[in-house]
């Protein structure tokens, strides 16, 4: 098998359609076990009480949306450079899941800030680096759908989303830049994990949930755009008639 293979929307559609039963099954495996451990296993916080589980769906969420942010922009680098149609179609796909991402990491960490803190919102170096982001993937999202030449719409996308890819390093690293009231990372790739580790076992679990969740939403989107733009190709034609 040639590492392109799957290149080929054809192919990525037979292949993605297989694989979307499975990671729905383990999305729910994975969200059961983790939430059960983070809400029922899991000590109660000494400092924050109970208001602190919010972490095991606002920390996942946070992380995904960075990390999808990435993969947009790099898919959308890649169809721009080398003209790959299934490259530009994946980095559509990935938006609106990024975004939904975004704005849950945003609204959960809203509702753990106002006991923790005091307040729904402030306008933390963290926080606003994050409420960028979500402008940039509903900013992207508007561009490609406003441009009615798919591929002058994903060089447009492309270049916004390239651009934008210079937040995310803000995002993570702004708790270090700057004297934020957010708290600082408790998982880090250079430093031992400052949480126990059921609570991190829980996190861990529900971030795989997260991924896998990702996957399946993409991979069906990304299908319905493979069969918007190839409708004129023969092998569309006949999945219509079947």
């Amino acid at each position: 098998m040639r590492l392109f293979t799957f290149a080929a929307p054809s192919r990525f559609y037979g292949l993605s359609g297989a694989l979307i039963p499975w990671l729905w099954a383990v999305t729910v495996l994975l969200s059961l076990v983790g939430l059960y451990i983070g809400f029922i296993v899991a000590p109660t916080d000494a400092t924050q009480g109970e208001a602190y589980r919010i972490i095991y769906i606002h920390v996942p969420a946070a992380w995904m949306s960075m990390v999808l942010y990435l993969a947009m922009a790099g898919w959308a680098a890649v169809g721009w450079a080398w003209n790959v149609r299934l490259a530009s179609m994946l980095a559509r796909a990935i938006a609106p899941t990024g975004a939904m991402f975004a704005f849950v990491a945003l609204w959960t960490g809203a509702l753990w800030g106002k006991p923790t803190w005091g307040t729904w919102w402030v306008w933390d170096a963290r926080l606003t680096s994050q409420l960028i982001l979500l402008f940039l993937y509903l900013g992207y999202i508007a561009l490609v759908e406003a441009i009615d030449d798919p591929k002058r719409s994903d060089q447009a996308g492309a270049l916004l989303a390239v651009i934008g890819a210079v937040n995310i390093p803000i995002i993570y690293f702004s708790v270090r830049w700057w004297n934020t009231l957010h708290q600082g990372a408790s998982v880090s790739m250079d430093a031992a994990p400052k949480m126990a580790s059921i609570m991190l076992m829980s996190m861990s679990v529900m971030t795989f949930a997260f991924w896998a969740y990702a996957f399946a939403v993409i991979f069906t989107r990304v299908r319905a755009i493979i069969v918007e733009r190839e409708a004129d190709t023969d092998w569309v034609a006949a999945l219509k008639r079947n």
